[in-house]
């Protein structure tokens, strides 16, 4: 069993450690100069999919998720002349679930939300690709903010305050904090006054602007201007649409480098499709800056391949907060 203390060095760079035998051929990045938008045209793994099924993670108003992933749909679509459908889900559980089902085919997860899906599937789904971010790395943080004239300047400031988790699989909002705080030696359930969820990362930061909690976590890439919101992330999303002023809100805490969700298929689909689709992302943000900017809520350097082995930390995790929360019960 990993133990806490080397989990926290996993932590600290991001990533987990390539398994012993474990191929080493560099991963495919958008920035290679040979990666290439796949050519129009029918594909033979349509013969085993209707459509191309895709869930969109909680998180953020349905409304906003549909507007902003239409024309990635569309092109979708387009592109493997298939139908493509779009299943907002009201929580990260609904896409864990769908995959389980077997309703979805493809889904942009969080690193909590894809160690769930792989626990809760027996390895029925696979990581392609993850975000790379405007540096080169593929790790974001979660941040922890509270309301700048709320007086809360620091995490010593929050105790016996109210705090709003933003989803139970959110790997930033929920599952990273508790992690991090552990390690501090704070227990979140005897420190803070009160917890709640909020039902997304918009929505807890919501909550703490209209005084309903005291504090929220959430993600960010923690590059660029804080105020603006970073270049990604739901601070920036939330700037963008005007529903946020950064001089509203203060940082409070800020956790460790942690590695990007990945774009998650089912790993009995056909190889053929897993391929087209490692290849539709990697070149998007070439071929259609906007509409990869859209999806990906700012900027970034685009896509990067990943595996299985690099989401071993979140996997390790997720099954001690399963057992951390059957002793409490």
């Amino acid at each position: 069993m990993t133990t806490r203390r080397a989990l926290g060095a996993l932590l600290a760079s991001g990533l987990a450690a390539p398994a012993l035998g474990q191929a080493t051929r560099p991963p495919r990045r958008s920035a290679d100069p040979d990666i290439a938008f796949p050519s129009p045209g029918p594909r033979a793994w349509a013969q085993q999919m209707r459509q191309i099924r895709i869930g969109l993670l909680g998180g953020e108003n349905e409304a906003d998720r549909l507007g902003r992933f239409g024309a990635y749909r569309a092109l979708m679509e387009e592109t493997f002349q298939l139908p493509a459908r779009l299943f907002p889900a009201s929580d990260y559980a609904g896409v864990i679930q769908a995959f389980g089902a077997k309703q979805l085919d493809i889904a942009n997860m969080s690193p909590a939300a894809y160690a769930a899906a792989w626990l809760d599937t027996n390895g029925g789904v696979e990581p392609l690709l993850t975000t790379e971010e405007a540096d080169g790395s593929i790790s974001y943080v979660a941040v922890m903010l509270a309301r700048a004239d709320s007086g809360i300047t620091s995490l010593e400031d929050m105790r016996g305050r109210a705090m709003a988790w933003s989803d139970p699989n959110s790997a930033s909002g929920y599952l990273i904090p508790r992690f991090a705080l552990r390690r501090q030696g704070v227990n979140p359930e005897q420190y803070f006054g009160r917890t709640g969820f909020a039902g997304g990362h918009e929505q807890a930061i919501i909550a703490v602007l209209q005084k309903q909690y005291d504090a929220a976590v959430t993600w960010a890439s923690g590059q660029g201007d804080v105020n603006q919101g970073f270049t990604r992330g739901t601070l920036r999303a939330m700037v963008d649409k005007g529903l946020l002023d950064m001089r509203q809100m203060r940082i409070i805490w800020r956790s460790e480098p942690i590695i990007n969700g990945p774009q998650t298929v089912r790993s009995d689909l056909p190889a053929a499709f897993k391929e087209d689709m490692r290849l539709f992302h990697l070149a998007l943000p070439r071929a259609h800056p906007e509409i990869y900017r859209q999806i990906e809520r700012g900027g970034g350097a685009g896509y990067r391949e990943v595996s299985h082995q690099d989401y071993a930390l979140m996997i390790e995790m997720r099954r001690q907060e399963t057992a951390e929360r059957r002793r409490r019960n």
